[in-house]
């Protein structure tokens, strides 16, 4: 698995236009193409009177799946420009709408070129990326008497707590780097005496 990947920031719009044709840029975050190919139904119902809706999406961490559509403009003049600022910016779990308003005068397949990729890289730029790292899910369960204390300090080190939940004990769901796994498990038996239990779960992404 990757340690870590970036993707855009949020959901969001920027729009160019050229020689009076609109550029309307769509991006939003995608963890599967269901959720890419929805994105897209929304955008297509947002602009129904628009020509093209040309499209392309990287999901997976390792950007594994890679897809584009040209929409009806000439073949490689869209979708691929798209995809491959995409990856140029080694974004993942991605989708861009690129709406286009025809304006009358032909930009030329290089003219075509420039605007979609360009459009694409301008979004990008203005709703800002965040990067997302690869952590090992693990849980801390504890007596009642030490969990405030103890809550307190992990995220006075800087450590992700994601989930505190209370029963006979206190669960305290925490994120760590895979590499800080051994060094963690010192210091909570150090900090707690050796009364806490630590499980390690499964995996997950989470902002840097």
């Amino acid at each position: 698995m990757q340690d870590e990947y970036r993707t855009v920031a949020r959901e969001g719009v920027h729009e160019i236009e050229i020689n009076k044709s609109r550029f309307i840029c769509a991006l939003a975050p995608a963890a599967t193409e269901e959720e890419a190919q929805a994105f897209l139904a929304r955008v297509r119902k947002e602009h129904p009177t628009a020509r093209h809706h040309c499209w392309a999406y990287v999901l997976g961490a390792d950007g594994s799946v890679q897809k584009a559509s040209d929409d009806g403009e000439p073949g490689g003049t869209a979708g691929v420009p798209m995809l491959q600022m995409l990856v140029r910016r080694e974004m993942r779990y991605v989708v861009a709408v690129v709406t286009r308003y025809f304006g009358g005068v032909k930009l030329g397949a290089g003219g075509l070129i420039r605007a979609y990729g360009g459009v694409v890289g301008e979004a990008l730029d203005t709703l800002g990326t965040v990067t997302r790292r690869r952590f090992r899910l693990a849980t801390v369960t504890v007596d009642h008497q030490r969990a405030g204390k103890l809550e307190n300090e992990l995220r006075a080190t800087g450590r992700t707590v994601r989930e505190v939940s209370y029963g006979t004990g206190v669960r305290i769901e925490v994120a760590l780097p895979e590499a800080d796994v051994p060094a963690f498990r010192s210091w909570l038996a150090d900090t707690t005496a050796g009364t806490a239990v630590l499980e390690l779960g499964g995996e997950a992404y989470g902002d840097v």
